[in-house]
């Protein structure tokens, strides 16, 4: 049976890309019956009299997937945030890097519309930049108007499926028209009267940039921690699993406990006091979320 990665879902049928040839596939009823949902970017196996007329017969075993957007076997998330208009917000932020870092994904950080950034805004955004590249996460700065850093990021796609997200009107289709203007995606500009982004991308689709794969997908503002135990939340903050070493006490929350070394680096100014309350507010979406019993 030929096999294939779906590239596109919409409306009920499958886009699966085989080699060069894209084949229009709908699902086995078996796929309702075990509950299971094909997603973009899952590898699967097909059968086609033609290029318009597949079913997809078994979804292969996933190395991760997302629930929001909907899309599996992501090699890296390109998480875009706008300098201004919405202005940049770490707290956002740090709640993409928790799920992305819960899943297992490479985040990449790219800072979008700094041609927009008046001088007086400079200065905090720099300092924020900082901060993140010392904890290790690639940070580019970029302007889809000027095609500042966008040369930057290309290597980056190359040979990878990457999901692009982040919040609405941050300008993600923006940076991959400015990749390659033959995409002629939609964009939008911030509504004057919402003061946030109007949603340009309807669905998940993988797109051709270079020899990667690149999922523009449609843009959302919150995420929950649905499944994430309070004790996993640590190892989504990367500085502060490398200090719980040096805690006093095996699986310390860095919440109430004494000698804690987490506590110890943010009041030495060795963490940034923004990512511990950030981490202090998920532990307790977490905790009221799960009532301890």
């Amino acid at each position: 049976m030929p096999e294939g990665k779906i590239i596109k879902a919409l409306s009920g049928f499958y886009y699966v890309l085989d080699g060069e040839e894209v084949i229009q596939c709908r699902g086995r009823g078996v796929f309702r019956k075990n509950k299971v949902t094909p997603l973009v970017g899952d590898h699967v196996v097909y059968q086609a009299e033609n290029k318009t007329d597949g079913y997809v017969l078994e979804v292969k075993q996933r190395k991760n997937e997302l629930v929001r957007p909907p899309i599996a076997n992501v090699d890296q998330a390109i998480l875009v945030f706008s300098a201004v208009e919405p202005d940049f917000s770490p707290a956002l932020l740090d709640r993409f890097l928790v799920l992305i870092e819960d899943n297992e994904i490479d985040p990449i950080i790219v800072v979008s519309k700094i041609d927009l950034v008046p001088q007086e805004k400079r200065a905090q955004l720099d300092e924020y930049v900082s901060d993140y590249r010392k904890l290790g996460y690639p940070v580019m700065i970029t302007s889809s108007v000027t095609e500042a850093g966008i040369e930057e990021l290309l290597p980056f796609v190359d040979g990878k499926t990457s999901v692009f997200a982040g919040q609405s009107g941050v300008g993600k289709s923006s940076i991959l028209n400015a990749i390659n203007p033959k995409l002629d995606l939609k964009t939008n500009d911030i509504s004057s009267h919402l003061g946030r982004g109007k949603h340009t991308t309807r669905h998940v689709e993988l797109i051709h940039i270079g020899s990667g794969l690149v999922a523009d997908t449609p843009g959302f503002s919150s995420l929950d921690f649905i499944e994430m135990e309070a004790e996993r939340l640590t190892y989504c903050f990367p500085e502060f699993y490398e200090l719980s070493e040096n805690c006093k006490f095996r699986g310390c929350l860095h919440d109430k406990e004494p000698r804690c070394a987490v506590k110890a680096a943010v009041e030495a100014g060795e963490v940034p006091v923004y990512r511990y309350e950030h981490y202090k507010q998920f532990l307790e979406e977490i905790r009221e979320r799960k009532p301890r019993y």
